[in-house]
């Protein structure tokens, strides 16, 4: 299987609900060979989704592996605009509320921190409080478990957690069927 190939099932095994524009971003490991083949493959990949409102960066690579963030780019600015979220992200070294250096400080926080930066959930998607919940508690004593862990909602995230679940069961169906990422890919 060639890179672009991962790329494709990586895409709908872990991010369906971020291409039913049902969540705001999702993550994935992918290992690779050559670096300058990645950034080629993620570059041909940003195209395509583009006009789908989509995009996929590399967070952090090491060993031949990278950690690829897939996101909405209007849900994200969205949240990212929100000031609840805003004095949070400020208070863990963020320093503007655009994309790009949002996402430069969660690169940094991600190769040079020590603990992992637990604010990634913000870039998730996830609740505010359960991001809060999580970092206060260390991760401990949740309500339940799902795609995060919960603190705040249970009920609403129980929903959400079976939302996204249907989404991937039937993204994968259908993808194993021969639809394309493309034609599984809302538009913004």
């Amino acid at each position: 299987m060639n890179l672009s190939e991962s790329i494709e099932r990586s895409l709908i095994r872990h991010c369906s609900p971020t291409l039913a524009s049902l969540k705001t971003a999702s993550l994935f490991t992918l290992g690779f060979t050559c670096p300058q083949e990645l950034n080629e493959v993620l570059g041909e990949w940003n195209k395509r989704l583009s006009d789908k409102g989509v995009a996929m960066i590399p967070l952090r690579e090491a060993d031949n592996r990278a950690l690829i963030y897939v996101f909405r780019i209007n849900k994200l600015r969205e949240e990212l605009r929100c000031p609840k979220i805003r004095r949070f992200l400020l208070s863990n070294g963020y320093g503007g509320s655009d994309i790009g250096t949002a996402l430069s400080t969660l690169r940094a926080h991600l190769t040079e921190l020590e603990d992992f930066p637990h604010e990634i959930g913000i870039f998730l998607g996830y609740p505010l409080d359960d991001v809060i919940g999580f970092i206060t508690n260390k991760g401990q004593n949740c309500k339940c478990t799902g795609c995060w862990k919960v603190y705040c909602n249970e009920c609403e995230a129980a929903k959400t957690f079976a939302r996204y679940k249907k989404c991937e069961t039937v993204y994968m169906r259908l993808w194993e069927q021969g639809r394309s990422v493309m034609q599984l890919t809302v538009a913004a």
